[in-house]
């Protein structure tokens, strides 16, 4: 895929960038260029290839997973003004 002169013109116009000649010159071939770094990319077959989440073989260093807080569930529903099956109830709001 490629674009032409007058396409990158136009796309200058509807992003509001207002874009020389010879600016508009150098967008296009950098454009283009992008484009066929795309189309190699996409040319490389890559059926055998598992998905990675990182190019290098690393591990997540992970902390244990333990409560860090005292459950004090039970002293803040004491003073709530309506409780019910350890749920605060509220008042409604949309009818």
């Amino acid at each position: 895929m490629s674009l032409t002169l007058s396409e990158v013109e136009r796309i200058a116009h509807l992003a509001r960038l207002e874009l020389d000649a010879d600016e508009a010159r150098h967008m296009h071939a950098q454009i283009n260029d992008i484009f066929g770094l795309i189309e190699q990319l996409q040319s490389v077959d890559t059926a055998g290839v598992a998905p990675m989440t990182h190019p290098q073989e690393v591990t997540l260093r992970l902390r244990a997973d333990a409560p860090e807080e005292p459950d004090r569930r039970s002293d803040y529903q004491q003073v709530a003004p309506a409780v019910e099956r350890g749920l605060y109830l509220v008042p409604k709001v949309i009818e």
